[in-house]
């Protein structure tokens, strides 16, 4: 893996490696425990751009212990009516959980806030023991506004959401873990190890199928027509004739 240096010109506040079948992000403020400001979502749409663009596994983590504490307050606190219904954080963690390939959250540390958002955007996520998720903007003034109001909900379910989002609970990692909300404790120091070696397991299946299968599980409702669709699509595909052909032939992937 080497570090982009053209996908994503004059990086401030990320760090990415990419390689054929991937793209790792770690936010890097080190200076504000990787909170997420202006810069770091300019830098995230260009990272989304490109795996818009070329598709690609994504994972996604935080530097120095932490994933991220939050959004920066001092920007908060400047941003008026007019900046709340551009939806700055909203879009970006939206586009992040609309990338065409799966996406996964490496979490280290405190995920608080904008930055538990960010980690319940990704379809998948890894905690160490020390993480911790929470969003404490309502002693702040505001709301939770960039997803986790709904997507917390359909994560942990109404109970635990309304006990993280109004009552101030933080989900340490075994909370976390029993709640489904991370699929895997994991040291620290096996932290992006293991992220990887999850994205190998899935980097392993048809590209086309893990698009299309998370297309239609991200489906509002759910259809059995969208099922058939895809189905389709990929009943056709090259992909899927060489792969059951290599399982016939008693091959295994």
């Amino acid at each position: 893996m080497t570090e982009a240096t053209t996908a994503v010109p004059a990086l401030t506040t990320i760090k990415v490696e990419e390689s054929d079948d991937r793209v790792v992000v770690t936010l890097h403020r080190p200076q504000a425990r990787n909170a997420i400001n202006a810069a770091m979502v300019r830098e995230l749409h260009a990272v989304c751009a490109g795996l818009e663009e070329r598709p690609r596994l994504l994972l996604l983590t935080g530097d120095g212990g932490t994933f991220a504490a939050g959004a920066d307050i001092a920007e908060l606190r400047d941003r008026g009516r007019e900046q709340a219904l551009q939806g700055i954080n909203s879009r970006l963690f939206d586009r992040i959980a609309r990338l065409p390939l799966p996406t996964v959250a490496a979490v280290d540390g405190w995920a608080l806030g904008g930055g538990a958002e960010l980690a319940y955007a990704c379809d998948v996520r890894l905690a160490t023991p020390t993480a911790t998720f929470g969003n404490p903007e309502p002693g702040l003034g505001i709301l939770a506004a960039a997803g986790a109001c709904w997507r917390l909900r359909e994560l942990v379910g109404a109970s635990v959401a309304k006990q993280v989002l109004l009552a101030g609970r933080r989900l340490d990692a075994e909370d976390a873990y029993r709640l489904g909300l991370v699929a895997e404790i994991v040291p620290a120091g096996e932290l992006l190890k293991r992220g990887h070696a999850l994205l190998d397991r899935m980097a392993r299946s048809g590209s086309l199928a893990l698009r299309l299968t998370k297309l239609v599980t991200d489906s509002p409702g759910g259809h059995p027509v969208a099922d058939d669709l895809a189905q389709a699509i990929l009943f056709e595909s090259e992909d899927k004739r060489s792969r059951m052909d290599a399982f016939l032939s008693g091959e295994r992937r």
